[in-house]
């Protein structure tokens, strides 16, 4: 028994170096999905403000350039981990808003809805809302650099 409880120790030890590198995953992936989708977007905005009016969004233009933009900038944020928790706030929203618009019919329930790829970025982004983007981050970063003074 007292073998295991050392092993058991050792393991969370060893889990304990790699702490960072969850929130650097979650950042890196979901950053990298939301910065091209943008780019795309900003590049053919008038595609995207045609979809945006076949859902009868209100103001399609303006709601475009806003989706297109802020995927863009926001997913540059979480890559390099700036504002981390700020950039999750509006993505977040934009996932929902896509689930209960553009998705609609392939959300139909629960297990549906968790079966798209779409909602699985809601709870990644929600962690790091939560939890914040980590040790590698310019966010940490700057919080070393302001604790020192």
């Amino acid at each position: 028994m007292n073998t295991l409880v050392k092993l058991g120790n050792s393991i969370l030890n060893l889990a304990g170096y790699f702490s960072w590198l969850p929130p650097l995953l979650a950042r890196l992936t979901v950053g990298w999905v939301f910065v091209p989708s943008g780019w795309g977007k900003i590049h053919n905005i008038d595609k995207v403000i045609g979809f945006f009016t076949s859902l009868n969004l209100p103001a399609p233009v303006f709601q475009a350039h806003l989706v297109a933009y802020t995927e863009f900038v926001a997913g540059i944020l979480l890559l390099i981990g700036l504002a981390t928790r700020l950039a999750t706030i509006p993505l977040t929203v934009i996932m929902i808003v896509a689930l209960r618009t553009a998705l609609a019919e392939d959300a139909t329930d629960f297990s549906a809805i968790t079966g798209i790829s779409e909602y699985l970025y809601i709870p990644l982004l929600v962690w790091l809302m939560i939890a914040g983007p980590g040790k590698l981050a310019v966010d940490a970063l700057v919080a070393r650099t302001y604790r020192r003074r």
